[in-house]
Parts: structure tokens; C-alpha cells; sequence
């Protein structure tokens, strides 16, 4: 009993710390777009501009992100970590002294590389830290966490930007990554993960399956149907979340009239949502182990909302709660998600395979905006939802695919 409650409590410590710089991660993602009219009146930049920055951000984070796995396997995700903190702590204070656009484009390209370490150092810790019985609720404050990156941001830095500037918010924003930086490293001893011990469980596994055969090069999960299906359900998956909080509050102006201000309000309500669909998400995997079941059940539920958005037919009072059920949607789905990555993930091999499919993620949220800026500049502020629906009916054959490539754990 007493080994036990040490497990758990162990368990507790270490989630506890990777969702905290896993959240951090999420609040860089919202830094600099609260900023935009600020840095507008400031530098005369355009929208166009300062949307590039965040392209920018999001190319060189994608690089980064399926770069870094590879790193994370050689040398343990510890020192990455630590890596991607500093950065993005440095990524604020270049913002805060930036005299021009080419040093906030500079600004977005560290960040981009210190936001890039986080998916495959989190999920190889999580993976190799947290006890199995325990790994769906990992995921799921993994995942709240991040949802409540997204939804402090514009409140921090507007809040400080509106009593002082702006100047003083991109400061304040590194200075609370370095105090989180601290806190990791006083905390760094329940953040080692032995990259040894992960190499030979991965050499013992491959001569089990065949013996006297040569070791399996550095690539050779590449060729991993499975992975390839995980980064297809990523990319869509953030294409048609990028999307929604990128041109929602400006379609649901054009289609319902609600202000501009509004829809940006029920965006938070969007991130609150996600975050509580996140917690039953987690509680519905432990319980039940049907990833398939519950993705595909509850992105059932998000394409209805979506295309009922399409419609223009919703009444103007309940769609808060509409939006607050959606996001719920997007929630549950993320540990079931993130299990099915797990389940095709070899050992050994976690940081490189995390880092692949989780690239994914930041060139759907480079991508699907592009796509549709090009609906809303045509004024057709429908098709953004009739196409987010889309984009999550094409998630649902993948995985299907995953389960069927893959062998689920006993």
C-alpha cells in the first residue's frame, strides 16, 4: 500500500511539472497576436504583417518539433526541456526590446524553436514517468493545461499591456517563463527519464521479434504506417481548431451580426470547454479503453455543431452554450487521441515518433487559416464552418486505420 501511494504520488509530482511547462508552451502560442493593435499603431504594420509572424512562428516550430524527437532519444528529454524554457523566455525579451519588424520575426523564430521541443519531451516523460493505470488522466491534465495556456494569454497580456505597455507585458511574459524555469529545476530530479534503459528495452523487444537481426536504423519508424495515420489526425485535427479561433468571431459577425468583440469572448468559452471535455475525456479512456469509440462519437457531435453553425439558423441566446459544447467536443476527444498515438508508438524510439505526429499539429495550424482567409476575403463566412466539419470527418477513417495497424495493450 505504502509503495503504492509513493507511485502515485510520484505520478502527481512529475504530470504536475510537465503540464505546467506544457501550459507555458500554449500561453508563447497567444503572446504575441493580444499585442497586434499595439504593435500596429506602434511600427504602422499591417495585418498581413503580423500575420506573417505567426506563420513564421508555427513553420519553424514544425521543424523543430520533428527535429527535436530525434535529440530527445539521444541525450533525454531533461535537457531539452530545459532547452525550450530558456528559449521561449528569450523569445519575450526580444519582443520586449524590438525596434522594428525584423526583430519581432527574429522574436518568432526562437520561439518557434523553443515551442517545438514540448510534445515529444512531455509524451516520452509521461510515457516512461507515469504508471499505465494513471497515463490516461497524465493526458488529460497534459492536455488542460494547455487549453489554459490559451486562455491566459490575451487576459495577461492585455491586462498588463492596458495599465503599462506593451513593452512591459512581452517582459512580464519572460519573466514568468523563467520563474517556471526555476521551478523546474528545483524539481529536475523527478524529470530524468534513462535514455539507456529506453535504447536496450528497444533493442531486447526487436531481437524478440527477430532474433540474430541487425539493429533497426534511426528512420526506420518512418515506415510505420500507423505514424503516418496519427500525423494525418493532427493536422486536420489543428487545422480545423486553428481555424475556428482564428475566423469565427469574424463569420459569426457576418452570419448571426454578434459583434466582432463577442465572438471573441466565446472563444474563451471555447478553451474552457475543451478543458473540461478534456477531464471527462481522460476519465472515459481509463474507464473504457475505446479510443476509436469515443473520437469518433464526439467528433460526431463537433461536425453537427458545425454545420448547424452553417445553417445561420441558431438562436443568437444559446450560442454560448453551443460554443461551450463544442469546445467540450474538441476536449474528450484529445487523451483518446493521445493514447492511440501511444498505442503506435515502439519502443525506444518515443521522442523521435512524438516529434513526427506532433509536427502535425503546428502545419494545420499554419495551413488551414490560409485556406480559409481565402472564403472569408470572398465573403463566404458559412463554408468556414461547413469546411472545419469537413476537415474533422476526414480524422474519423484515421483512426480506425491507427486501431487496425496497431496492437492494443492487454
Amino acid at each position: 500500500m505504502t509503495v503504492a501511494l509513493s507511485r502515485r504520488a510520484s505520478d502527481v509530482r512529475v504530470i504536475g511539472l510537465i503540464s505546467l511547462a506544457h501550459g507555458s508552451s500554449h500561453f508563447f502560442h497567444l503572446v504575441l497576436p493580444p499585442m497586434f493593435p499595439w504593435l500596429r499603431d506602434a511600427f504602422a504594420l499591417s495585418y498581413a504583417e503580423l500575420g506573417l509572424l505567426m506563420s513564421i512562428f508555427f513553420v519553424v516550430s514544425c521543424i523543430a518539433q520533428a527535429s527535436s524527437g530525434f535529440l530527445v532519444d539521444r541525450i533525454g528529454a531533461r535537457p531539452v526541456l530545459f532547452a525550450g524554457v530558456i528559449l521561449l523566455a528569450l523569445a519575450g525579451l526580444i519582443y520586449s526590446q524590438s525596434n522594428g519588424y525584423l526583430m519581432f520575426a527574429l522574436g518568432a523564430v526562437v520561439a518557434g524553436c523553443g515551442n517545438g521541443i514540448f510534445h515529444p519531451v512531455d509524451y516520452t516523460l509521461i510515457n516512461h514517468k507515469i504508471s499505465p493505470p494513471n497515463l490516461p488522466y497524465a493526458y488529460s491534465i497534459h492536455g488542460v493545461t494547455g487549453y489554459l495556456g490559451w486562455a491566459a494569454a490575451p487576459v495577461f497580456m492585455v491586462g498588463i499591456a492596458r495599465f503599462s505597455d506593451w513593452r512591459i507585458a512581452f517582459l512580464s511574459a519572460a519573466s514568468l517563463e523563467i520563474l517556471i524555469l526555476i521551478i523546474l529545476w528545483l524539481n529536475r530530479s523527478y524529470l530524468i527519464d534513462n535514455v539507456k534503459e529506453r535504447h536496450e528495452n528497444s533493442h531486447a523487444d526487436a531481437q524478440a521479434i527477430n532474433p540474430g537481426g541487425d539493429p533497426e536504423s534511426t528512420f526506420a519508424f518512418l515506415k510505420l504506417k500507423a505514424v503516418w495515420l496519427c500525423w494525418v489526425f493532427f493536422f486536420f485535427s489543428m487545422a480545423s481548431t486553428s481555424s475556428l479561433q482564428s475566423f469565427s468571431p469574424s463569420a459569426l459577425f457576418k452570419i448571426y451580426g454578434l459583434p466582432v468583440d463577442v465572438g471573441n469572448y466565446y472563444l474563451t468559452l471555447l478553451a474552457l470547454g475543451s478543458a473540461v471535455g478534456v477531464l471527462v475525456g481522460g476519465y472515459l479512456a481509463a474507464k473504457f479503453y475505446t479510443p476509436e469509440r469515443i473520437v469518433t462519437s464526439f467528433l460526431s457531435i463537433t461536425i453537427a455543431i458545425c454545420l448547424l453553425f452553417a445553417t445561420g439558423s441558431i438562436s443568437l441566446e444559446i450560442i454560448p452554450i453551443v460554443f461551450c459544447a463544442l469546445g467540450f467536443g474538441y476536449g474528450v476527444v484529445a487523451p483518446s487521441r493521445d493514447l492511440l498515438v501511444k498505442q503506435a508508438t515502439p519502443k525506444g524510439v518515443a521522442g523521435r515518433v512524438y516529434g513526427i505526429v506532433y509536427s502535425g499539429i503546428d502545419l494545420g495550424a499554419a495551413v488551414g487559416p490560409f485556406i480559409f482567409g481565402f472564403f472569408m476575403d470572398a465573403g463566404l463566412p458559412k463554408a468556414l464552418f461547413i469546411g472545419i466539419a469537413l476537415f474533422q470527418l476526414m480524422i474519423i477513417p484515421t483512426v480506425f486505420k491507427v486501431s487496425s495497424n496497431t496492437q492494443r495493450p492487454a
